[in-house]
């Protein structure tokens, strides 16, 4: 390319990684990985005097498994091209262009556990989509997906704060579930700020506190997620234990060789990684209104 003066479109900065501040990474050293749901006891009855000791059982419920999966991609260079490569920056280049691909790719399939969310062709492991009005349980059925859908403000936020708080385990007793972060797409990323961040009651001229600033709520922020694809989708990760999880089987690995009837150059990067729910509790939303 004579003349050629500089080259662009592939050293962008990287978008900063949020993948690991919404799930738990694991590792992981087999093909899939599973987590088993058992139910803890129902509530004690009174023992009349006595009376034999009423016996309970824990039970099994749904299992879930995580399938590891390897994502790869590469470029070819010619022999003659590098022989007579004027640019020695290019090489450079594509490879941070190949680092970014996996990055961002990276994020993207972490992502779409949430854009799938609400997708009844995605299910977990108790028949229903990441969020539901009606996940199956030996106490009846449970919702984490607000009674009727609406878009981020106050009101909304702090109803789905009420029904994190009130959740209840797969036996239909009362869990200690509080939520930890808001997680929304990038237009909706002020408007989250606002709420959270205001001393006084949002868009109101009431003089009355922050509720939910005053009680410390979601006290991991605001994530704002450009992978995100449905902008009135919000959603608020809870501090459940087995949640949202990441499983690492191996890392990303760049390797490059020479084939020896063309003399190109194969360059390639690879990683073999899975992420999921077991516990639906994990994240509470709605697409909106």
């Amino acid at each position: 390319w004579p003349g050629l003066h500089a080259l662009f479109g592939t050293t962008y900065d990287d978008i900063p990684r949020r993948y690991d501040d919404i799930f738990r990474v694991e590792k992981s050293d087999k093909a899939y990985e599973e987590i088993v749901e058992l139910s803890g006891f129902g509530l004690a009855p009174i023992k009349a005097e006595g009376a034999s000791i009423v016996y309970d059982s824990t039970s099994q419920g749904p299992t879930s498994r995580f399938t590891n999966v390897v994502y790869g991609l590469g470029f070819i260079e010619t022999r003659e091209s590098v022989e007579d490569n004027q640019y020695k920056g290019r090489a450079t280049q594509r490879t941070r262009a190949l680092a970014r691909s996996m990055s961002v790719t990276k994020e993207t399939v972490h992502a779409n556990i949430f854009n799938r969310a609400f997708n009844a062709q995605y299910l977990g492991s108790d028949g229903k989509p990441l969020i539901a009005t009606d996940h199956p349980t030996l106490g009846g059925t449970q919702s984490n997906r607000l009674a009727v859908d609406a878009d981020l403000s106050e009101a909304s936020l702090e109803d789905a704060l009420i029904q994190i708080r009130t959740a209840k385990d797969r036996r239909g007793l009362p869990i200690n579930l509080t939520g930890a972060k808001l997680v929304v797409p990038p237009g909706e990323a002020f408007n989250a700020k606002r709420i959270l961040g205001s001393t006084g009651q949002n868009d109101t001229a009431n003089n009355a506190i922050n509720a939910m600033k005053s009680m410390g709520m979601l006290p991991g922020g605001v994530i704002d997620w450009v992978y995100l694809t449905d902008p009135d989708a919000w959603f608020i990760v809870t501090d459940v234990d087995q949640g949202l999880i990441s499983f690492q089987r191996r890392a990303l690995e760049f390797a490059k060789d020479g084939d020896f009837d063309t003399d190109n150059f194969k360059h390639k990067a690879t990683e073999r990684y899975v992420p999921g729910w077991a516990d639906w509790r994990a994240v509470f939303g709605t697409p909106g209104a």
